[in-house]
C-alpha cells in the first residue's frame, strides 16, 4: 500500500515533514506516493498529486488528509477512483497553534482567554523561538520543533488527550 498525504496548509506540511525526517511515524517516505507529502486540499487542483497518482500503477493508495476543516469532502476524479482504496481525515482543530501553546506550558493561561482569543492570536502574543515571535510560518515550526521532535510528539499526544479531534481520524 502507498500513502498519499495531502496537507491543507503549509504549516501542517512542515509538521508532517518534521515527523517523517525523525522517523516518528509508523511509515517512512518510502511508503509515500511520490516519496513526499503534498500541500494540497483536493486532487483535482494539484498537478503534482495528479502526476504521482498517474505514475502509480497499483490500486492500493490510502489518502491521508490533514487539515482543520472537517466538512471539506475529497473529490476524486473517475480516472483515479480505482487507485484509491481508502481516505482518512486527520483534523487539527481547534488550530495547529495549540501544539505550540501546549509545548510552552501555556494551556492554563490560554484557557482563561480562549472564549475571546483564538490560538493563533494567543501564539503570536506569547510564543517565541530564538527571540523571534510566532509568525504563522512553516519556518517557525521548523525552527521550534526541528531540533526537538520529541517536544512535537509530546504536544501531539497531550493535545489528542485534551481534545480527541486533534490529529485523530
Amino acid at each position: 500500500m502507498k500513502r498519499l498525504i495531502m496537507c491543507e496548509g503549509s504549516n501542517e506540511l512542515a509538521v508532517v515533514n518534521i515527523l517523517l525526517e525523525n522517523d516518528a511515524l509508523i511509515f517512512t517516505e518510502d511508503d509515500l506516493l511520490g516519496l513526499t507529502p503534498y500541500h494540497a486540499r483536493q486532487i483535482k487542483n494539484n498537478t503534482q498529486v495528479q502526476a504521482a497518482l498517474s505514475m502509480y500503477f497499483g490500486n492500493d493508495v490510502l489518502v491521508m488528509r490533514i487539515g482543520d476543516k472537517q466538512t471539506d469532502r475529497l473529490v476524486i476524479q473517475a480516472d483515479f477512483k480505482e487507485k484509491i482504496c481508502e481516505t482518512v481525515k486527520y483534523c487539527t482543530l481547534p488550530e495547529l497553534e495549540m501544539l505550540l501553546i501546549i509545548s510552552e506550558g501555556l494551556v492554563k493561561e490560554y484557557e482563561k482567554v480562549k472564549s475571546s482569543v483564538r490560538p493563533k492570536v494567543f501564539a503570536k502574543e506569547h510564543i517565541r523561538c530564538n527571540q523571534k515571535k510566532y509568525d504563522n510560518s512553516s519556518q517557525f515550526y521548523r525552527d521550534y520543533y526541528g531540533s526537538d521532535c520529541g517536544k512535537l510528539i509530546q504536544a501531539t499526544i497531550t493535545s489528542s488527550l485534551q481534545s480527541p479531534r486533534i490529529l485523530l481520524p
